[in-house]
């Protein structure tokens, strides 16, 4: 199975007292920076068709990780040495802090990774509390390999 590359998310805000007016906020992310501006423009020519105001703000970079670097390498040592087991790699579509990084850093080698959370950026949102030492314990496992 391919991992999502591009999604675009929409919520629906009705705003005002008897007022019709709907407020419509769209979210778009792709490891691949052309595709976001690709669907930010596909998705503003429909709402415009259908008589919307469009306005934009700047949104998160797009970052397509390298499977192949020498700190996905490293990283994969230090689970394995520290769990036992291969760790899961998998792209994933949402907006990271790598894409920020990258646009100003071009090349420069990442990985992300993190706790278990669920629900991210909703009333649902949830961490697992007990993943945060296994990260902790990984990142420091990791930089102790980083030359």
């Amino acid at each position: 199975m391919r991992p999502v590359q591009t999604i675009s998310g929409q919520s629906v805000w009705r705003t005002g007292d008897g007022l019709c007016a709907v407020r419509i906020v769209t979210s778009q992310r792709s490891s691949v920076a052309s595709e976001i501006e690709e669907i930010v423009d596909s998705v503003a020519a429909v709402l415009e068709l259908g008589g919307a105001e469009v306005t934009h703000t700047h949104g998160y970079p797009g970052w397509k990780p390298n499977m192949d670097s020498m700190i996905l390498k490293i990283s994969k040592a230090a689970y394995q040495s520290l769990y036992g087991k291969e760790p899961i790699v998998k792209a994933i579509h949402a907006g990271l802090e790598c894409g920020v990084i990258g646009e100003r850093i071009p090349g420069m080698d990442m990985v992300s990774f993190g706790p278990t959370m669920e629900a991210v950026h909703s009333p649902d949102e949830r961490i697992h509390i007990d993943t945060v030492d296994k990260f902790w314990a990984f990142l420091l496992q990791v930089l102790k390999n980083v030359e």
